[in-house]
């Protein structure tokens, strides 16, 4: 049974997560204790809220160091909403810049649509060679609550069969809603409220784990 490590660094959405991650099949713990995320066979990264607020609490457990040394290490990861968002180089919120993890290349911003929170059900548009997105159809739909996203995506690769896997959605305009980058995965939608489909998608993952 993969070991899988809710990282809590005070962000909400923790305990929806981890219900989630349990029901398809893993043994889950939520905890701030670096041995224990590093540790973990997979990483989750919630995140609800303000991109800024979410940063501090990361910064307050070292969570960007433990992103970053299970990753150069080749140990899965997965970003959950804004959990997604603070991979990215900078968050921009009404005006103010804040500084994200890096991860990504990019900057987090506002969408530009007529309605903004994007909130409720919408379809994506993922690569025909999405491991994440496997087994889904094309119909398929996710829970999204989010005012702000990755409106472009700026990393590349030159290494053959190592190009990211970027999946689209559209609300306004095209964003960023899913991104598989060797092993950090990243959804910009709610697995955990996603129903079936977001079970299936949690299955996907803990399946390379």
């Amino acid at each position: 049974m993969a070991r899988v490590v809710i990282l809590d660094y005070g962000s909400g959405n923790l305990r929806s997560a981890e219900r989630a991650v349990r029901r398809v099949g893993a043994e889950v713990e939520v905890t701030a204790d670096p041995h224990a995320a590093l540790e973990a066979d997979g990483l989750v990264v919630p995140g609800v809220g303000a991109f800024a607020a979410c940063m501090e609490g990361l910064l307050s457990v070292g969570g960007e160091k433990i992103i970053g040394t299970r990753l150069a290490g080749g140990r899965p990861v997965l970003g959950i909403c804004v959990g997604m968002q603070i991979l990215f180089e900078r968050g921009v919120e009404h005006g103010v810049e804040s500084k994200g993890t890096g991860e990504w290349p990019g900057t987090v911003e506002r969408l530009h649509a007529d309605v903004v929170p994007h909130m409720g059900w919408n379809t994506v548009r993922a690569p025909a060679d999405s491991q994440l997105f496997a087994g889904l159809d094309v119909d398929t739909r996710y829970y999204f609550v989010h005012s702000y996203a990755a409106r472009t995506w700026e990393l590349d690769s030159a290494l053959p069969g190592q190009q990211p896997k970027v999946t689209w959605a559209r609300h306004g305009e095209d964003f960023v809603a899913a991104a598989e980058n060797g092993p950090l995965w990243a959804t910009q939608f709610h697995p955990e409220k996603s129903g079936d489909a977001g079970a299936h998608l949690l299955e996907n993952w803990l399946a390379v784990l």
